[in-house]
């Protein structure tokens, strides 16, 4: 059909009360500028309103649990740009959907109305052509960029920072652009409405702080470990606009782009009233050229390279060094010492909301590569623990090569940094958590291919999240004696969120570590899913209503436009469960099967992450088949599309690859903190202190091979390593 006929028909279905000749007007060169102009306009002041909001909150102390979430979520320097021409463009088609008289109510794209050119002035006058423009990569590179471009030389843009994350199904969008499903009550899907999140929530996932399996064979470290390396693949900021509409979230239980606020049922355990909501701003769109649907942004690179220590953004991961003397070395807190060690440097005191969790400490959050270093205590040691690393390889490193410059030291520290966190996550983590299911879904390494896709994908994004069903509801630091703190030993989960004075003021972070190491994480129950700490209190300050995590993470995928359950199910090649019977066959547990069906009327409607973090894990494993399928698809494609993966040839020496495999996290924590004892194996339960070994008898990474002879040049690098390869 012709474009002029795509236009007649739609009108005449849609806008009956729209002429041809004022749908021609609206479509018109001049009238497309004027509105890509006022879609600038209006998102200019939504972002100036938002920083106005928050200053003055954190003026007048007055911060809510959302202000917590949206300050360890908030775009901050190339992804501010990225996401504000997400924005721009946006609201450019949803000014020219009001303009043409379009309802919301059609599935139908409004860009199917316009033509290549004007597609085309709308991403160029949007700003979304520079956030996606291709990019020339240099002839030569020794090192990864920070952004993650240029990794796969063929496509630049795969895996780095700022761009949309993959999709392996189609998105999934009530209005098939951008309305998440269940935006509009009473809407049918495969027969039946889709339940309130918050309902799904306090009937299948919350269980009392107290009604805690420990996991017998695991310890916290390895929960804590899952997060840092889940904040090194992805991060999926919040909408740039949604701090100004915040008091709508919070008030008007309508969804109103990017509010998309969580609903309590009538017959929520918490008092609250009838028109409350628990507020949620949806996740910041990303510029995805020939493509109009909503896609959101991956704010870090995918790639596995410590991007949470050394960041995704060139600007900020300049700002994070220590480039006074050029000696490759990290910034650290000019403020306060760790008993002597480094701790990580601090953010601006006035836009700091980590301040309000003790006023009269005043004590900003700390400042990474990655902005939800303060989110908790646990991912602020091991923050602190890799930046110790980076410097004592930096010291290490100049003394073996004083003729090193600046940039290579902090290159080459850098290198094994990451290496340090490939080899942990793929020998050590994993096939904790998929057990049987490693080899199926990562076979052994056979090299680097540039055909595999390493970018994060969207479902991995939510399906990642599993690890909040591992989470224990208290925070325990412990003396030299493993024995507990003091007043110290035992604080809610939810006394710790942003809480950087406690690190501060309270014993620094070895007592964390030592707690982490010695506590069990939390074991993954059928009805046990998630703590009340993180399910009702959730960012909680004061009397502030908290945040249920287990509900926002349902709201998440809706709002990411993920299929459902069974959809995921028949990805995966699993089988895909229609009745209660068969589904009651696939959890191992009838009572759970007619629980999830009695709230959503059939397993096609089901969410991906309630119903994936419900099946019974692998045997050995921490995880479902589902979640197995997905985590395992990633990591392989995290892998295998990586083109300076610590194992691809030329990337390190024959004798540096001898040396790095024998690093273990335990010496890690050894090298970087007072700690003397400690388990060979931290992700496993020991006890104190007949399974801890001497910190001095545990293998220590050999640098010798990084040694160079200045009068060669290059012997011991991956330079001569390459010209070596060549030559032979």
């Amino acid at each position: 059909m012709t474009l002029l006929g795509s236009i007649i028909t739609l009108c005449l279905v849609g806008a009956m009360d729209s002429s041809l000749n004022e749908v021609s007007e609206v479509l018109s060169d001049s009238s497309l500028l004027s509105i890509i102009s006022e879609a600038r306009q209006l998102v200019d002041t939504a972002y100036l309103q938002a920083r106005r909001s928050l200053k003055k909150k954190l003026e007048e102390k007055l911060a809510n649990p959302m202000d917590f979430l949206k300050h360890l979520k908030d775009p901050v320097g190339r992804t501010r740009s990225a996401v504000r021409a997400a924005d721009y463009m946006e609201t450019t088609l949803k000014l020219l959907k009001r303009k043409l008289h379009l309802s919301g109510e059609q599935r139908f794209n409004v860009t199917d109305l316009l033509s290549r050119k004007q597609k085309e002035m709308i991403f160029r006058g949007t700003g979304c052509y520079s956030q996606t423009r291709p990019i020339k990569c240099p002839k030569q590179d020794i090192y990864r960029t920070i952004t993650g471009e240029c990794n796969n030389r063929r496509h630049p843009h795969l895996g780095s920072s700022n761009r949309g994350f993959a999709r392996w199904l189609p998105a999934v969008y009530e209005d098939g652009v951008s309305v998440p499903r269940g935006a509009s009550e009473g809407r049918h899907y495969n027969g039946f409405p889709l339940p309130l999140v918050r309902k799904v929530s306090n009937e299948i996932a919350h269980t009392a702080n107290e009604n805690v399996t420990a996991d017998q064979e695991l310890s916290l470290v390895f929960m804590h470990w899952g997060q840092w390396v889940n904040h090194d693949i992805d991060l999926a900021p919040a909408s740039g606009e949604g701090a100004s509409l915040e008091l709508l979230c919070h008030t008007d239980c309508a969804f109103k782009p990017p509010c998309f606020p969580i609903k309590f049922p009538p017959d929520d355990p918490r008092v609250v009233g009838p028109d409350t909501c628990m507020p949620f701003v949806q996740s910041a769109p990303a510029c995805t050229p020939g493509a109009f649907s909503r896609e959101q942004l991956n704010a870090a690179t995918s790639f596995i390279d410590a991007s949470t220590l050394y960041g995704s953004d060139g600007a900020l991961a300049r700002s994070l060094r220590n480039l006074s003397g050029q000696l490759g070395l990290m910034a650290v807190n000019q403020d306060f010492t760790d008993a002597g060690l480094e701790l990580l440097p601090f953010e601006n005191v006035t836009k700091s909301v980590c301040v309000l969790t003790d006023p009269g400490a005043n004590i900003p959050c700390f400042r990474a590569g990655d902005k939800r270093v303060t989110e908790n205590l646990g991912l602020s040691a091991m923050h602190t623990i890799f930046l110790r690393e980076h410097n004592r390889l930096v010291t290490e490193l100049r003394e073996l090569n004083p003729h090193w410059d600046g940039e290579k030291l902090y290159q080459e520290s850098r290198k094994i940094v990451i290496a340090i966190n490939q080899i942990i996550t793929y020998r050590d983590y994993l096939p904790l958590l998929l057990a049987e299911e490693t080899s199926k879904w990562i076979p052994q390494y056979r090299g680097y291919d540039e055909e595999v896709d390493p970018r994060a994908s969207n479902v991995f994004s939510l399906a990642f999240r599993f690890g909040h069903t591992s989470v224990q509801p208290f925070v325990s630091r412990l003396d030299e004696g493993f024995q507990p703190l003091g007043s110290f030993s035992h604080v809610p989960l939810h006394l710790t969120f942003c809480a950087t004075w406690r690190i501060i003021m309270e014993g620094g972070i070895d007592p964390l570590v030592r707690g982490m190491v010695v506590d069990h994480a939390k074991k993954m129950e059928q009805n046990q899913l998630m703590v009340e700490e993180l399910q009702n209190h959730l960012f909680e300050q004061l009397e502030v209503m908290g945040l249920d995590l287990a509900a926002m993470n349902m709201q998440r995928g809706r709002d990411h436009g993920l299929p459902g359950y069974n959809a995921w199910r028949g990805f995966c090649g699993l089988s895909q469960p229609q009745t209660v019977e068969e589904f009651s066959e696939v959890l191992g547990n009838p009572q759970l099967a007619k629980k999830f069906l009695d709230v959503y009327g059939t397993p096609d409607n089901i969410d991906l992450w309630i119903g994936a973090v419900a099946e019974p894990v692998v045997p050995q494993g921490r995880v479902g088949p589902l979640l197995s399928c997905i985590i395992g698809t990633q990591f392989r494609n995290l892998r295998d599309g990586d083109r300076f993966w610590w194992e691809n040839p030329g990337v390190f020496t024959p004798q540096q690859l001898q040396a790095l495999r024998k690093i273990t996290l335990s010496k890690v924590f050894c090298d970087n903190t007072r700690i003397q004892k400690i388990p060979r194996d931290v992700f496993r339960i020991n006890s104190y202190p007949e399974d801890f070994t001497d910190c001095q008898e545990i293998d220590t990474l050999d640098l010798s091979p990084w040694k160079d002879e200045p009068e060669s040049g290059t012997k011991g690098t991956f330079l001569s390593h390459f010209q070596d390869l060549v030559n032979h």
